[in-house]
């Protein structure tokens, strides 16, 4: 992958919205090249010049390392929650990339 990957993912994650989520496969299925891991590794080289917190895994859950402040700023968005409080409600909060479908 090279620099323009990289600009592709974090424009696509700037635009999720507050309240919402892309899983990290998510992203790369908009972007149609990649997969999660190739997202993930853009994530974790963007050093929060984008929401990343909007991104999670296919199961709702936070990245691994970070997950009290991902669950935080999730909750300040009013983004909607599984039960247990730990995960996302993948069905609710899910982004479909397409801007006007919140």
């Amino acid at each position: 992958m090279d620099d323009s990957y990289d600009e592709r993912v974090l424009a696509v994650v700037a635009a999720v919205p507050p309240g919402r989520v892309m899983s990290y496969g998510d992203v790369a299925e908009f972007l149609g090249t990649g997969g999660p891991r190739q997202v993930g590794q853009v994530m974790s080289r963007s050093y929060g010049e984008v929401p990343w917190w909007r991104v999670v895994h296919a199961d709702g859950s936070p990245p691994p390392g970070k997950e009290d402040e991902c669950l935080r700023e999730l909750r300040a968005e009013a983004t909607p929650m599984r039960p247990d409080g730990a995960r996302v409600d993948m069905r609710l909060a899910r982004w479909d990339g397409l801007r006007g479908t919140q």
